[in-house]
C-alpha cells in the first residue's frame, strides 16, 4: 500500500531526525533541537534545487518526490496548527532580497503547501537593521523564546534570501505534577558523582515499558491534547546513555511506541532546561549535502536571477523548559543564500476501598512500576494521527549545568 503524503514526510522526518542525532550528540553535553523545524524548512528549500543538488538533498532529506514532499507538509503543518487543549504553532517566512523575485511555481508551492509569507528586505547598507527585522518576527512566532537567530554578520551585499521556519509548543500535561511533592533529589553524572536537582513525582497510570534490547524503560507522558505526548527513555545504567544512542539509532520510535501498554507507575523526573545553539552546515555536509554549500549547487528553481546560489549557512536554536504544569518549547531554523561570487529545549492519591463481600480472596493489585529518571536519558516530543508520529523536539539530558 501506498504511503499517504503525510505518511511520507513523517517517516522521512524520523530518519533524518535519527541520522542529525547520531551526528550532532556529544558525549556529557545536553542537546534539545528540533527535527521537524530543519526538516521542514529544507524541503522547501528542496523545491528549488535542481540537478545534481537536488538530488542530494533528496538522499538527505529522503524525499524523491518534492510534489509528495509539498503536499505532505501542507497536511502536516495544518494538522498541527490546529491541534487542541495546547498552543502549538509552525510557520515558515522567506525573507527575499529588495531586487529579486521569487519563482512562480516555487513561490505558490511556499505559499499554498508550505504556508510560508514572503517579504521583500534590504539587506544592506544596513545589516542590523535586516537582522532585527528577521528576528523580530522569529520572536514574535516563539513567544521571545527563540532570540538573536540571525546575526548582522550573517548577511551582506551578495545576500539574496533567507527561509525561516519557527516552532513554538506550550502544553500542560494531562494530569499536572503538584509542587509540594517535588524534592531536592541527586541526579547522577557516573555511577559515582551526582547533583542535586529539583525532583518531580507522581504515581499514575501511563504507557510503559521494557526494553531488554535497548536495556531501557520507556514511558509517555501525555499533555492536555493526548495526541501529543513526551516519550522518556531511561537506560537501566546510570552511565548507560552512549550505548542507549548506538542502538536506538536502528530501532522505529513508531514500533517502541506502540510496544507501550497501561500500567500504574510511580514517576520521578526532574525539572530541566536546555537551550542549544546548533550549526548544521557540517551535519548536513556529513549526511551526503554537501554540494548545497558549494559552487557546484544549482537552485535555479529559487529566484529570477542569472546568478548562481549556493547556500552558506544553516543554523537553529531550540529551547525546551519542563516543569510542573508542562512543557514549553521553541525552535527557529534558518537557511541563508549568497550570490556564488562572495561565497565564503507525587501528586498523593487518596482511593477510597468499598469492602465487598467475596467468596473468594480477591487479588492484590500489581505493585506500581518505578521510573526514576535520575540519570541521563533520552526525550521526544511529539505528535500522533492515526498511523504516523511527528517528531517535533529531540533531545537528551545528561547533566545540570551549574
Amino acid at each position: 500500500m501506498a504511503e499517504t503524503p503525510i505518511e511520507y514526510v513523517s517517516n522521512a522526518n524520523a530518519v533524518f531526525s535519527k541520522n542529525l542525532f547520531n551526528i550532532i550528540a556529544e558525549k556529557g553535553k545536553n542537546i534539545i533541537y528540533s527535527p521537524l523545524s530543519a526538516h521542514a524548512i529544507l524541503s522547501l528549500v528542496h523545491q528549488g534545487a535542481a540537478d545534481e543538488t537536488a538530488e542530494s538533498m533528496e538522499q538527505g532529506l529522503h524525499l524523491s518526490d518534492t510534489k509528495l514532499a509539498a503536499t505532505g507538509y501542507q497536511s502536516v503543518m495544518e494538522k498541527l496548527n490546529s491541534v487542541n487543549e495546547v498552543t502549538l504553532h509552525i510557520a515558515n517566512k522567506v525573507y527575499i532580497h529588495e531586487k529579486y523575485n521569487l519563482k512562480d511555481e516555487f513561490c505558490t508551492t511556499a505559499k499554498e503547501c508550505y504556508l510560508s509569507e514572503t517579504e521583500k528586505i534590504a539587506f544592506t547598507p544596513d545589516t542590523t537593521v535586516a537582522a532585527k527585522t528577521m528576528n523580530d518576527w522569529v520572536e514574535n512566532q516563539t513567544n521571545n523564546k527563540i532570540q538573536n537567530l540571525i546575526h548582522p554578520s550573517n548577511v551582506n551585499c551578495d545576500t539574496r534570501l533567507f527561509l525561516i521556519n519557527a516552532i513554538y509548543f506550550k502544553g500542560k500535561w494531562l494530569d499536572c505534577f503538584s509542587e509540594k511533592w517535588t524534592k531536592k533529589e541527586k541526579f547522577y553524572l557516573n555511577d559515582n558523582d551526582t547533583v542535586d536537582c529539583d525532583m518531580m513525582q507522581m504515581e499514575n497510570k501511563f504507557r510503559y515499558g521494557e526494553d531488554d534490547d535497548l536495556d531501557a524503560q520507556i514511558i509517555n507522558i501525555p499533555y492536555k491534547d493526548e495526541n501529543l505526548s513526551l516519550m522518556i527513555i531511561l537506560p537501566r545504567s546510570k552511565t548507560g546513555i552512549p550505548l542507549l544512542e548506538e542502538k536506538i539509532a536502528t530501532k522505529n520510535l513508531t514500533d517502541i511506541n506502540i510496544n507501550l501498554v497501561s500500567e500504574t507507575v510511580i514517576l520521578f523526573l526532574p525539572k530541566f532546561k536546555i537551550e542549544s545553539t546548533i550549526e548544521l552546515n557540517e551535519p548536513l555536509t556529513e549526511m551526503g549535502m554537501e554540494i548545497i554549500f558549494s559552487n557546484r549547487a544549482k537552485f535555479s528553481n529559487l529566484i529570477y536571477s542569472p546568478e548562481p546560489l549556493a547556500i552558506s549557512s544553516v543554523i537553529q536554536k531550540a529551547f525546551i523548559e519542563v516543569n510542573e504544569e508542562g512543557v514549553e518549547a521553541a525552535a527557529a531554523t534558518a537557511g541563508t543564500f549568497t550570490f556564488l561570487s562572495a561565497y565564503r529545549r507525587m501528586e498523593g492519591y487518596v482511593f477510597c476501598v468499598k469492602k465487598v463481600k467475596c467468596s473468594r480472596k480477591l487479588k492484590k493489585p500489581p505493585k506500581p512500576k518505578i521510573f526514576r529518571a535520575d540519570h541521563g536519558f533520552l526525550f521526544y516530543l511529539y505528535y500522533q494521527d492515526e498511523h504516523n508520529i511527528h517528531l517535533i523536539f529531540v533531545g537528551k539530558l545528561e547533566r545540570f549545568d551549574d
